[in-house]
């Protein structure tokens, strides 16, 4: 997490919180937590979310993209 730098585009793997079967990559931008200047928090959908050790978080689409297709292989379902 700390090879990140406020500024920075990124790239999350981002699932709907209102459909739990469905995620999207989207770009967003790392930004010092609205409420501890000493912590980083992704800018996402005009929402601030706190950065997490276990967020799928990518500096490139390619990257973010090669992951999802791993979790998310549709083909096995042709």
């Amino acid at each position: 997490m700390n090879n990140f730098r406020v500024g920075e585009e990124v790239y999350v793997i981002y699932r709907n919180p209102h459909a739990v079967n469905v995620a999207n990559i989207e770009k967003a931008e790392i930004v010092e937590h609205p409420h501890n200047n000493q912590e980083l928090a992704l800018f996402l959908h005009d929402a601030y979310h706190p950065l997490a050790e276990d967020d799928a978080v990518f500096s490139s689409f390619e990257d973010a993209e090669e992951l999802y297709n791993q979790l998310f292989d549709y083909k096995t379902y042709d």
